[in-house]
């Protein structure tokens, strides 16, 4: 099969033949219809976080495809099922966080394209347990992004406790804060969306966006407090400014909701304000396996709609350049 692999940090990508992986016990074979490109691929592939993979592996977890073969332990039923392969590759399912409604924070978690190989190959195993089927009203080409973009913005939304007319602020219209805007206004709220470039202004507006702010050319702080200021604030941009200022939007009583993960981000935090006006400050990873299946039916109700462009595998390296230069309108993905 042909993947992309990953054969040192920092490098480019290689596409190779690799030999197709055979599923284990627990295992399912996933044959690929579409993978997205998410920033946290290039990440991975540079080792810009403290944790970092180990090459050789193959990035992508916003797979979509459908179960060729099943391992030791997984119900022959699953064969045929079109499915979508996560960041959330595998957890315990026993620790407190496992049987809250957490797993997303199991410490014995293994990551898609991360840990495990990923979804930038035209095959892949996955864990059974940790896949989920997707509506056949979901073009895989939508489902892609929404197993991540869309399930991580959808839970940072859930985590903000969004109300009806409370104002939301979405800082970068990208990936990410395309869907997260639009999760906003299903939870009810008055959007305004921040970035820098005004084709994604545009775009924020089409999908409904009360307000629009460049912050390249005006001061989103300011924007945003004359408006009254941002009950919640969603920072998705992998820019430290862009969380400095999504703070500062807030009124009293509002509360920021860190998605992006910018490479050696930092976010120095006025402890007066924090403290004198009641703000709180929260760190949202990706959802579950229950937020995901949500995001679909959101999906297949025609509630949300996804930005993407398609891509081959023998771009990957290209993609990656474009993503970097903030210049794609929302979404990448690879099509098989």
């Amino acid at each position: 099969m042909k993947a992309a692999v990953v054969t040192e940090l920092g490098a480019p990508l290689e596409v190779r033949d690799v030999p197709v992986p055979q599923p284990g016990t627990g295992q399912v074979l996933v044959r690929l219809e579409s993978s997205g490109i998410c920033h946290t691929d290039i990440h991975a592939a540079n080792g810009d976080w403290p944790v970092k993979p180990t090459p050789p592996f193959i990035p992508g977890h916003e797979g979509v495809g459908t179960v060729e073969a099943v391992g030791d332990g997984v119900d022959p039923a699953l064969l045929g099922t079109r499915v979508a392969i996560p960041w959330l590759g595998h957890a315990c399912g026993e620790c407190s966080y496992c049987v809250s409604g957490w797993e997303t924070l199991c410490e014995q978690q293994r990551n898609t394209g991360y840990s495990v190989d990923g979804c930038y190959a035209e095959h892949t195993l996955a864990d059974a347990r940790y896949t989920v089927p997707v509506p056949d009203a979901v073009p895989s080409t939508d489902a892609a992004p929404l197993t991540c973009a869309g399930v991580t913005t959808y839970k940072a939304v859930k985590v903000a406790g969004v109300r009806s007319a409370e104002r939301v602020a979405v800082f970068g219209i990208g990936g990410l804060g395309h869907l997260a805007l639009q999760y906003a206004r299903v939870a009810g709220g008055f959007t305004v969306a921040v970035d820098v470039e005004d084709d994604k202004l545009a775009l924020a507006r089409e999908l409904g966006a009360d307000h629009t702010v460049n912050a390249r050319t005006a001061d989103p702080v300011a924007a945003i407090q004359a408006l009254g200021g941002a009950d919640v604030a969603i920072a998705t941009a992998a820019s430290p400014k862009s969380f400095e200022q999504a703070f500062a939007s807030l009124r009293r009583g509002g509360r920021l909701v860190c998605v992006g993960l910018p490479a050696d981000g930092v976010l120095p935090i006025p402890v007066f304000d924090l403290v004198l006006k009641g703000i709180s400050v929260v760190g949202s990873i990706v959802g579950t396996r229950q937020d995901l299946t949500e995001v679909f039916a959101l999906h297949a109700a025609g509630r949300t709609k996804v930005i993407a462009q398609a891509r081959k595998l023998d771009e990957i390296n290209e993609s990656f350049a474009e993503v970097l230069s903030g210049t794609v309108p929302a979404r990448l993905v690879i099509e098989f």
